[in-house]
């Protein structure tokens, strides 16, 4: 069965940036700092803390975050109803939420490839 494009789950995957997420100082230096505004340093960021997370989902999983992010992309969506009350660790605001999403995007794609060439 495939699951609906659903803007809510986006804010599980990015719970690795979110201030409620327990305290882990060493984490926390790596968020704040890199500039989420500049797509090579958020890529980074999201190799560091993302991939992991996001290998250890279910296939399944995986392409419902891919296609969620695809499909709001393809819209006007702005995508601040991820972030609102959304408190995280980037030291900057995201300036444009829609290029933070499609730099993270590109990076769920490619962490997907490259597990597929593994198995």
């Amino acid at each position: 069965m495939k699951n609906k494009p659903d803007l809510q789950i986006l804010q599980g995957l990015l719970f690795t940036y979110c201030i409620e997420n327990t305290t882990n100082l060493e984490r926390e230096k790596i968020i704040v700092s890199k500039n989420v505004n500049d797509e090579t340093e958020l890529s980074e960021l999201f190799n560091t803390l993302t991939k992991p997370e996001f290998l250890s989902y279910k296939e399944d999983e995986q392409l419902w975050f891919i296609e969620t992010i695809k499909h709001y992309l393809s819209t006007d969506q702005d995508f601040e109803s991820v972030f609102h009350l959304f408190d995280t660790y980037f030291n900057d605001d995201i300036i444009d939420k829609r290029s933070f999403m499609k730099t993270l995007l590109n990076c769920l794609i490619s962490y997907q490839k490259e597990a597929a060439l593994k198995v």
